[in-house]
């Protein structure tokens, strides 16, 4: 199960409202590549897999494939605000190592 925090579901709410025509779901998904070997992939849909995992966070509905969701387990998925920048945090219990510059990690 993933979890996204109340922060990061309004952001993303806020971005699929100016989306045109207005997705009707967020994927999240882990891809492979990256130096560590894998990296977390985001992406509005609007339709839905059959074999999807379906999350709700407060209207919000997060898709996740069944092959990454053993990936995501327990992740939590966070929006932070910093000096250097902004963005989409996943915080993986499971991750075993990251590259340098975070974006990619192994388990």
């Amino acid at each position: 199960m993933i979890t996204v925090t109340p922060v990061a579901t309004s952001k993303v709410k806020e971005i699929m409202s100016q989306q045109n025509p207005s997705p009707i779901a967020l994927r999240v998904a882990v891809v492979g590549g990256g130096c560590s070997g894998f990296s977390y992939h985001m992406a509005f849909e609007n339709s839905e897999n059959p074999t999807d995992n379906i999350y709700e966070f407060d209207g919000l509905k997060v898709l996740v494939d069944q092959m990454s969701e053993m990936y995501l387990e327990g992740v939590s998925i966070d929006y932070i605000e910093t000096l250097e920048g902004a963005g989409f945090k996943f915080n993986n219990p499971n991750v075993k190592s990251t590259c340098g510059c975070g974006s990619s990690f192994s388990v």
